[in-house]
């Protein structure tokens, strides 16, 4: 008798949080994509407006406006080109830190796992600012490496704890077979690190280039007027001349590709892939 109330009540259970998840993602995702899908398409000629629920005329001639008349295809270019640039040279960064703390044991690891994320917590802004003054500094006057270096600092802690929690994941007795074989360590780091490590180093890279492609501040502070990004021609389009289809428009932009991608991040993270590598899966 106890056994049904407890199935039942688990039913129940289930059911109910599967109901609030649903809402919470309608209210959440669909709604806001489905707005800001309709606000791209309204018809110039034909405003949308209280008291109409719904536009009166649909077009993509806020698209090919868009597209013809800003700045956006420069501005998707920098983004596209910042983005890898930025990925790559945070992963090749975030190597050496993620296998210490991923693979030794130190006197004070806890306290440097703690400081690389630092970053995190600091508003970007001020990130933004404090890069802005070095960069001056320094005589950097080139935009898109004063970025590059920005967005690199922000993305590292990123890097480093997934690829920490990848080297983790190795198992010993299979770096210790492959020392035993006479393997070299260039040898072991390819043969046995390299494989269990894909999955860590996609995930690393996609959340690299999804923070790269939204992040806003430091674009803003280091590459405007003259560099421009999508995130600050979205700005544009929220500032003093409101313009909210063409915002709409860009915010399908650069919502689709990170939308993308976060999928990509969670088929990379679904599933036993250390057992896949070791032949157990």
């Amino acid at each position: 008798m106890n056994d049904a109330v407890q199935t039942k009540n688990g039913k129940l259970i289930g059911r109910i949080s599967l109901i609030f998840f649903a809402v919470a993602n309608l209210i959440w995702l669909v709604v806001p994509f489905f707005m800001a899908g309709l606000w791209s398409l309204v018809d110039p000629e034909h405003p949308w407006s209280y008291p109409d629920i719904l536009p009166q005329s649909l077009s993509f001639e806020r698209w090919v406006n868009v597209w013809q008349n800003t700045s956006l295809p420069e501005a998707m270019l920098n983004s596209y080109t910042i983005a890898p640039s930025v990925a790559l040279i945070a992963i090749t960064l975030a190597m050496p830190t993620a296998y210490a703390f991923g693979r030794m044991d130190f006197r004070g690891k806890k306290f440097a796992e703690l400081l690389t994320l630092i970053p995190l917590v600091i508003p970007g802004m001020i990130i933004a600012l404090f890069f802005s003054q070095m960069l001056l500094s320094l005589k950097i006057t080139n935009p898109f490496i004063g970025i590059v270096v920005g967005h690199t600092v922000m993305t590292l802690p990123y890097a480093i704890r997934i690829l920490s929690a990848g080297f983790s994941a190795v198992p010993q007795d299979l770096i210790d077979a492959s020392r035993d074989l006479g393997a070299s360590k260039y040898t072991t780091f390819k043969d046995v690190y390299l494989p269990m490590l894909k999955p860590s180093f996609l995930a690393a890279i996609i959340f690299c280039l999804v923070k790269s492609i939204e992040e806003f501040s430091i674009s803003f502070v280091i590459g405007s007027p003259d560099f421009i990004t999508v995130p600050t021609i979205l700005y544009s389009f929220l500032g003093y001349s409101f313009i909210r289809p063409n915002a709409a428009v860009v915010s399908i932009i650069l919502l689709v590709p990170n939308i993308i991608l976060m999928m990509l991040i969670e088929k990379l993270l679904k599933g036993n892939y250390l057992s896949q590598s070791t032949g157990k899966a």
